[in-house]
């Protein structure tokens, strides 16, 4: 057998295993591991976050069936997190899964975390604030999001696309990267982009007919109700979280606490969480389909053969195992 554990990591193996929301990649990549003697690294924004595992969809150690998972319950929901130090820890954690002799599988559904440690990009973090950031942090405090939104969009125009208005923090360090720099932060990224991988990847996206996809999210937050996303929700603000943390965003969490805040009937707070959860579905497909060298795995075409779909994919993998 080939031994792919060298110290050159363009040789070192690894498996992405993405896909849209709700489509099954849990189940799937427990299944590869076993396959392959994997390790599962997450890939989502979530899951890192101790506290919130009814919202997150959780996977619960019960049904890890003795993988190793890495980057699931290693944070607190205070606490900052970002691509930048999504890809410090999952680095980390590589050393060690390959120390070990085994096979990453990088797991989850946030695409552009998951482009950061295949292509090794550097997003240029700037730690150091400036007073220039502070300034920008003081605007947003007083006038509102909106207004550094559109200040960002005259100056670049394809990272105001890219970004949410509400998300501010993204917003002023893009502002401040061109301040700086005198450069786009989007021209730099789509340089990044450019990077020939160092590792030796196979990039599988998990898909499904979208109205099966829908379907799943409806059953998904209906479940996630049941099993007491509410409480959970609560919980979290009895501990001081609130709308202005990276964590309390998510999906689940911001609607429930508008909820919990008298700011929407509870109807209302699930039918946007239904809502949104279908649009994040969406703009995860959108950005898979952009990028390059992935193999889509579409399970109507296997019959939903989970034991077909797993043959198929160990049958692509580029590397022995």
């Amino acid at each position: 057998m080939t031994n792919v554990f060298t110290d050159s990591a363009q040789n070192k193996p690894m498996i992405v295993l993405t896909g849209p929301t709700a489509v099954g990649k849990t189940k799937l990549s427990i299944a590869l591991a076993k396959a392959v003697n994997g390790e599962i690294l997450s890939a989502d924004s979530m899951q890192v976050y101790k506290h919130m595992d009814i919202g997150s969809a959780k996977i619960r150690q019960s049904e890890m069936q003795g993988v190793p998972h890495h980057l699931i319950d290693v944070l607190e929901p205070w606490e900052e997190f970002n691509v930048v130090v999504f890809k410090q820890k999952c680095e980390e954690c590589l050393k060690g899964i390959y120390e070990r002799g085994h096979i990453p599988i990088l797991t989850g559904g946030t695409g552009f975390y998951i482009q950061a440690v295949l292509r090794d990009i550097d997003f240029t973090e700037n730690e150091e604030c400036t007073p220039y950031r502070a300034e920008l942090e003081k605007l947003a405090a007083t006038e509102g999001p909106e207004v550094i939104h559109k200040r960002l969009a005259l100056v670049d125009p394809a990272s105001a696309e890219a970004i949410h208005p509400n998300n501010v923090k993204r917003c002023i360090r893009a502002l401040e990267y061109h301040m700086l720099t005198g450069e786009r932060i989007s021209d730099h990224n789509e340089q990044e982009k450019q990077k020939t991988s160092p590792y030796r990847y196979c990039y599988f996206v998990l898909n499904d007919q979208r109205d099966r996809i829908y379907a799943r999210i409806e059953q998904r937050i209906d479940e996630m109700l049941e099993q007491g996303l509410i409480e959970e929700v609560q919980a979290l603000k009895n501990m001081g979280c609130h709308k202005g943390m990276v964590s309390m965003q998510g999906l689940g969490y911001k609607e429930i606490l508008s909820y919990l805040e008298g700011e929407c009937t509870l109807e209302e707070a699930v039918y946007l969480l239904k809502r949104d959860t279908r649009h994040f579905a969406k703009r995860q497909l959108t950005w898979f389909r952009r990028e390059g060298d992935v193999i889509w795995v579409d399970k109507d075409k296997f019959d939903y053969d989970e034991e077909a779909i797993l043959t198929f994919m160990l049958e692509k993998l580029p590397f022995a195992y």
